[in-house]
């Protein structure tokens, strides 16, 4: 049993911690949103602070939502790094700047404790099911004293490289997801405006190369109409603009994750940045005046609640 700690029990860090506790673990946590009694009865060890997390526990895991917010955790007063000790290990699991990523951990160095980047795909089913594919960046022998705790979370699990890696590997991701993403919405519009079922369309197309995971999930949910997030488009989005900012400062053209964002852009105008990120797919319908499932009957989403 360690003593572990967890910061960020959003729609996919409460089921990542709850792994760590139903492995046995005490796992302290801290969070704005929810109270003490609430965390108590999901079996947690609620802590008065981020700082308060980190003295009691031997590694402290963050899933935030950004890179501010993870700076914030880690050095704010009452922050993580205020309660590190020497041997300690910080594992940022949340999707944030490589860049700051490697700022953050040369910090945290200079306290005597370790550092990791993990972040992770796989979205709301893959947490809930520990199948999550694990993208790490850091040094081998750190990375192998954390591989038992991420094999609690996760399926595929990869040391990328260094510091910052593994956050360069998950925008890599990012990028090939929001591609995809479109890359269907268009391939659905174009069968159903050309008076083809988009559905057995669907089905055709997962039997040869243009078969996906996106595809099979998003294409579904693209002829439903259901985009009750699984990963929200505000956070897809904070991802493409960050695989543009890197392709800025690399002097990189990238000009479909540029059309992407553009895409995500139009939709958080729209006021659909809570939804899934396959709502891409309504912002080609209402540029086209036409519903992928065809009958025009699915009203565009309302963003109120």
């Amino acid at each position: 049993m360690a003593e572990l700690g967890f910061i960020g029990l959003g729609i996919m860090g409460a089921p990542m911690a709850g792994h760590l506790r139903a492995a046995g673990h005490r796992v302290h946590v801290w969070a704005r949103r929810k109270s003490a009694a609430e965390l108590e009865a999901a079996g947690f060890l609620p802590c008065s602070s981020a700082r308060s997390v980190a003295e009691r526990a031997d590694c402290i895991v963050l899933m935030v939502s950004n890179t501010p917010d993870v700076e914030s955790v880690l050095f704010a007063t009452d922050g993580v790094a205020a309660g590190l000790s020497a041997g300690k290990l910080v594992i940022d699991m949340s999707s944030i700047s490589p860049l700051a990523t490697r700022q953050f951990a040369e910090r945290i160095a200079a306290r005597g404790a370790d550092y990791l980047d993990a972040p992770v795909s796989g979205g709301e089913a893959g947490a809930k099911a520990a199948t999550l594919t694990i993208m790490v960046g850091g040094k081998p022998e750190v990375f192998e004293r954390a591989r038992p705790l991420l094999a609690l979370m996760g399926k595929t699990i990869t040391l990328v490289g260094d510091v910052g890696a593994g956050q360069t590997a998950k925008v890599a991701n990012q990028i090939i997801v929001g591609l995809t993403i479109e890359a269907v919405a268009e391939a659905l519009l174009f069968a159903s405006k050309a008076g083809v079922d988009p559905s057995r369309v669907r089905t055709a197309l997962l039997g040869g190369y243009a078969a996906s995971r996106i595809l099979e999930v998003h294409g579904q949910r693209m002829i439903s109409g259901d985009f009750a997030p699984g990963f929200r488009l505000e956070l897809h989005q904070k991802d493409i603009n960050l695989a543009l900012e890197g392709a800025r400062a690399l002097r990189l053209s990238l000009p479909h994750t540029a059309s992407c964002a553009q895409l995500m852009n139009a939709a958080t105008a729209l006021g659909w940045s809570g939804f899934d990120s396959s709502i891409l797919a309504q912002v080609l319908e209402t540029l086209s005046k036409h519903h992928i499932s065809g009958d025009g009957t699915r009203a565009a989403h309302d963003p109120t609640p």
